[in-house]
C-alpha cells in the first residue's frame, strides 16, 4: 500500500511515557490509534519514502538531542494538547520542509505548533473540563526531543518505518 508519510519527533523515554498515560486517560479510546506524538509534517508522497529516509538519518547523526521546553497546555478547540516550544526543532523541520519543497501538502507548508495531542474531537465542554483539570499539574519543564521517525499513514493506525536517534555533537 502507497499510503502518505508522517514524519514526527521521538519524545524522551519518560516524557512519552507520561505523554502516553494521559492518552490512555483522556483520549476517545476508538480514536486513540497511533502512539503519543510531535507531528513535524503529515502528508509526504510515498514515492519518496527512500529519500526520506536517507534525509532524516542524516540529519540525526548530524544533530545532537535538540533542546526543547513545555510551555503548559494548549486548548485545542474539542481537544487538548501539551505545548511545546523548541526554536532547534522548528529550524530542523524546516531544513526537511524545504528539502522536500514543492511536495508538501499546504497544512505542511505553514509552520506548526509543537505539542503532544493528549485528547481529542471530544465536546467542547469536556476539552475546557480537561484543561482546567491538568492546568496546574503541566508545569514548565526542559528536555531534549531524542529523534526523529517516518511512519507510513494506514488510514488511522501508523506503521513505523524507521526511527533515528539524535547522536551528533553539539555546535559551536
Amino acid at each position: 500500500m502507497r499510503a502518505p508519510l508522517v514524519v514526527t519527533a521521538e519524545l524522551p523515554p519518560a516524557l512519552q511515557s507520561r505523554a502516553e498515560a494521559l492518552r490512555r486517560a483522556h483520549y476517545p479510546p476508538e480514536r486513540n490509534q497511533v502512539p503519543a506524538h510531535v507531528t513535524l509534517l503529515r502528508a509526504l508522497p510515498p514515492f519518496i519514502e527512500d529519500e526520506a529516509r536517507r534525509l532524516l538519518a542524516a540529519l540525526a547523526a548530524e544533530y545532537p538531542p535538540l533542546p526543547a521546553q513545555i510551555t503548559g497546555l494548549m486548548d485545542l478547540g474539542t481537544g487538548t494538547a501539551i505545548a511545546i516550544e523548541s526554536p532547534a526543532l522548528l529550524e530542523t523541520r524546516a531544513m526537511i520542509a524545504a528539502h522536500f519543497h514543492g511536495m508538501l501538502t499546504q497544512q505542511d507548508e505553514g509552520t506548526p505548533r509543537l505539542h503532544v495531542t493528549v485528547q481529542n474531537k471530544v465536546v467542547r465542554a469536556d476539552a475546557k473540563a480537561l484543561q482546567a483539570a491538568l492546568g496546574p499539574a503541566i508545569l514548565p519543564e526542559r528536555f531534549t526531543f531524542a529523534g526523529l521517525a517516518l511512519h507510513r499513514y494506514m488510514g488511522g493506525p501508523w506503521e513505523t518505518i524507521g526511527r533515528w536517534a539524535f547522536r551528533g555533537r553539539p555546535h559551536r
